[in-house]
């Protein structure tokens, strides 16, 4: 933090970052927002939300849950996996309401196998050859970022890759039938989840015991090897550890249940979130204990790859059950934080990391003359209390000031 500065706005750019002796000279008619006692951050930047799935199951359309993000003083979202249509929308809507909304990075559908895992935002790819003329679709469409999907083998994730990088577009994946390990080899760019490391890492002599999940040693050869490919290669790793703690193992207990960011989000999300669930068979992993050591250990990987310096992105899988557009990747920079990183490490991850996977750090990410005026004020200091994030006064996206409450009452009477 640096203190002292007078932050200078004109139209959607801050033209001007001024040192206590600096002389600034601001019109006449200049609002003037006092800050003294104040703390300014870069708006915050979420990597990895859909504006479609799960929103279409609710009957919920991704334009109403836009001003939570805004009200949660995260100013740009990326998409990544809807379907191309719908997000282009949203993403449009977002554009023409920037009083209510995020900046939208669209990515393109899920790139997977013959039938997609995910029919309602996947696009099955079997062939190498056919990636050229998916891309030429896609990119019609603005994407911003190719995600590869679970069911993908390698042949076409690796073409995938190659094509993406020939059009300057970043590559991510959800991986499964393509190891991490190929993956990183043929250049992926980026990894989401913490399983796409976690899931190959377990050395096959541990992969059939009981419980090995929660008790699986990372100082393992093959998860060392992993980890310094990562961190060579410097692939970006965004773990979305809020979808595993609040759906995938431990939405059963009170704590992440009852949390009271979940009571935020419109009424038809909250109704369909245990539906989901059902549906998902979440919790998944068994017994209680043995789920709490599993996630104990993807918060060990986490830090671990920001020791190893592998960057890392931060992302919540927003609107998951009980991950709450917006508020989630509050409690996501508390998790980062648990797992070993500094405030001011999960804050830079949550602006110019996640801006430099967009290829956006010209743009966002900093407070900086020349940049997009996004900017979150808070009360008191996130680098004392990661949790001091949550202490918003004000949000200005683009220059234009936004007021939490009133952002948040667009959503609580839907």
């Amino acid at each position: 933090m640096l203190a002292g500065r007078t932050i200078v706005i004109r139209g959607e750019r801050i033209v001007a970052v001024a040192s206590p002796d600096d002389k600034v000279e601001m019109p006449a008619d200049a609002v003037r927002i006092d800050g003294r006692g104040r703390f300014a951050l870069p708006g915050l930047i979420d990597a990895h939300v859909h504006v479609v799935h799960v929103l279409d199951f609710a009957h919920v359309t991704g334009d109403e849950v836009l001003p939570l993000y805004l009200a949660a003083g995260v100013t740009s979202i990326r998409s990544t996996g809807d379907e191309i249509v719908a997000a282009t929308l949203v993403a449009r809507y977002a554009a023409a309401h920037p009083e209510s909304s995020p900046r939208v990075f669209t990515c393109s559908p899920l790139l997977d196998a013959d039938p997609p895992i995910h029919r309602d935002v996947g696009r099955a790819v079997t062939d190498p050859a056919q990636v050229p003329a998916v891309l030429d679709e896609l990119q019609k469409w603005n994407v911003t970022t190719l995600k590869i999907y679970a069911g993908t083998a390698r042949p076409v994730g690796k073409a995938v890759i190659d094509e993406g990088h020939r059009r300057g577009l970043f590559v991510t994946a959800h991986l499964g039938a393509y190891s991490a390990q190929h993956a990183v080899a043929d250049g992926i760019d980026g990894l989401e989840h913490i399983w796409s490391v976690f899931n190959y890492v377990i050395p096959p002599e541990v992969a059939g015991q009981a419980g090995h999940r929660g008790r699986l040693d990372l100082s393992n050869p093959l998860c060392e090897s992993l980890v310094a490919e990562l961190a060579r290669r410097k692939v970006f790793v965004d773990p979305t550890l809020a979808v595993f703690r609040n759906m995938i193992l431990l939405p059963d207990v009170p704590e992440v249940r009852d949390h009271p960011d979940n009571a935020l989000a419109p009424r038809r999300l909250r109704e369909f979130w245990p539906l989901y669930l059902q549906r998902a068979g979440c919790p998944q992993g068994g017994p209680l204990e043995d789920r709490r050591r599993e996630f104990a250990k993807f918060q060990e990987l986490t830090g671990k790859l920001h020791r190893a310096g592998v960057p890392l992105l931060v992302g919540t899988d927003a609107p998951e059950p009980q991950v709450t557009p917006g508020f989630s990747l509050h409690q996501e920079l508390e998790m980062l934080v648990e797992s070993g990183l500094s405030p001011a490490a999960a804050l830079q991850a949550a602006t110019l990391n996640n801006a430099t996977a967009l290829k956006q750090q010209d743009q966002l990410g900093s407070i900086a003359a020349g940049k997009l005026a996004d900017i979150v004020l808070l009360t008191a200091n996130p680098l004392e209390d990661i949790r001091a994030t949550r202490r918003i006064e004000l949000v200005i996206r683009g220059g234009r000031v936004c007021r939490p409450q009133s952002l948040l009452d667009q959503v609580t009477r839907q």
